[in-house]
Formats: C-alpha cells, sequence, structure tokens
C-alpha cells in the first residue's frame, strides 16, 4: 500500500464539501477551480467504468470521473438539479467529478482531523486520507491526485 500523501498542514486549509451517496466528502479548496453543471460529455470507448466521459473546458479537454463509481457507491438514476462538477486540479492536470450536490466550505480547528475510520474496505488507491467532524457526522477528506489517479511522482 502506498504512504500516506504529504499534504499542507490538512488542519489550516479550507475544504470544499460535497454529497455523494448521502455521505459528505471534501476536497482542498486550493485544489478546486471551480464547480459547474455536468453538460455535455462525449463518451470514451474502452475507458474504466468510472469515467464518465470528456469535455470541453474553455479550449481544454477535461475527463469526467463519476463520483460515486470512484469511490465504490451504488449508481443514482438520473440526475436532480443539485448535481455537479467539481473541477479539481493536481500540477498540471484537471479532472471533473460529479457529485450529488455541492457543500459548504470547511475550515477545521487545530488537530481536527481524524485517521480514516477502522474497519472499511481499504483499496490500494484509496483516495481517504482522513475525516473531519462534520454536522454529526463526517467528512472523509479526499487526496485529489489518488483520487484522480494522477501520477505519483508531479508536485502539485
Amino acid at each position: 500500500m502506498n504512504a500516506s500523501p504529504v499534504l499542507v498542514n490538512p488542519n489550516t486549509q479550507h475544504w470544499l464539501t460535497f454529497q455523494l451517496d448521502g455521505q459528505a466528502y471534501a476536497a482542498p479548496l486550493a485544489q478546486v477551480s471551480e464547480v459547474i453543471r455536468v453538460g455535455e460529455l462525449t463518451p470514451v470507448p474502452g475507458a474504466a467504468a468510472d469515467l464518465l466521459g470528456i469535455r470541453h473546458l474553455r479550449g481544454r479537454v477535461v475527463p469526467v470521473l463519476d463520483g460515486r463509481r470512484r469511490l465504490g457507491l451504488p449508481p443514482r438514476d438520473g440526475d436532480a438539479d443539485s448535481v455537479r462538477v467539481v473541477m479539481l486540479s493536481h500540477a498540471s492536470h484537471a479532472v471533473g467529478l460529479r457529485v450529488d450536490a455541492v457543500g459548504e466550505l470547511l475550515l477545521p480547528g487545530a488537530d481536527a482531523m481524524a485517521p480514516p475510520p477502522p474497519g472499511r474496505a481499504v483499496r490500494e488507491d484509496d483516495p481517504v486520507i482522513g475525516v473531519l467532524p462534520w454536522k454529526g457526522g463526517f467528512a472523509a477528506l479526499l487526496d485529489v491526485r489518488r483520487l484522480c489517479r494522477l501520477p505519483e511522482n508531479e508536485a502539485a
């Protein structure tokens, strides 16, 4: 299994929350470029099951992942008005992540981040790096590089 990613202190950075199958997830705000509507996607034959397709965005071709499938959650029937694509960036890469709804910004207090809960399924490419208490539950914190399956040797 890969070593834990090195992040800027996760307790001092802002996180954007979003919902997937009723669970809160969060990505570092510094790696979120924008939130957009799904729009038209072009399928990619033979692509991974979690790749919804590609779309053109301001002169770039950007892959869009299904957040539910990427995290092993059940698929969603139809798209609600709240469905959005969170545009994530890592180094020179841009990847869209379709989410059920976008939430709010979190700024954790000192030492608020905890390790992921024990007993959950762990995958080699698991993007969950920790959790933060949030609204009586928790928000799972995501490593954008791992979530988007980007090369490990590129700096953010």
